[in-house]
């Protein structure tokens, strides 16, 4: 009797051509060290803020992006949870330069942000190296 791979194993088995990228919480605690001093002003809009930095610390510590041979995946701890296939994609772009701080992808019937919650010097080495089309520049 033969079984299935899960899509998981079957990007790990990939493995060669597989990219895990490794998370950055700079995001999450800038945005929360940007509730304290609004606390002055308004401490249910700082206690909104500081929610919002602990949730996206939490995706930092468990969600991860890896780029395979044909698409990128989206995995928290073994679990596949996104599968975004190379040939769908129509272009991409990482926001704000200086502190990289959002990650767009368009593909043919749907678009992503993702916050910068891993590397962006891996992110983009990985883009460029897949050589997934990158988005004009705004006017």
């Amino acid at each position: 009797m033969t079984t299935n791979p899960s899509p998981a194993s079957t990007s790990r088995a990939q493995g060669a051509d597989a990219t895990t990228l490794e998370p950055s919480y700079g995001l999450p605690i800038g945005i929360g060290v940007l509730a304290l001093p609004l606390q002055l002003i308004s401490p249910w809009l700082s206690a909104a803020i500081a929610l919002f930095g602990c949730f996206l610390l939490i995706q930092a510590a468990t969600l991860r992006l890896t780029f395979t041979a044909t698409a990128l995946d989206v995995h928290r701890g073994d679990r596949l949870i996104r599968h975004f296939p190379y040939q769908d994609w129509q272009n991409w772009r990482i926001f704000w330069s200086p502190v990289p701080i959002l990650f767009y992808f368009k593909e043919v019937n749907s678009i992503h942000f993702l916050p910068m919650l891993f590397k962006a010097s891996q992110l983009r080495a990985a883009l460029e190296r897949h050589q997934l089309p990158v988005a004009p520049p705004s006017r």
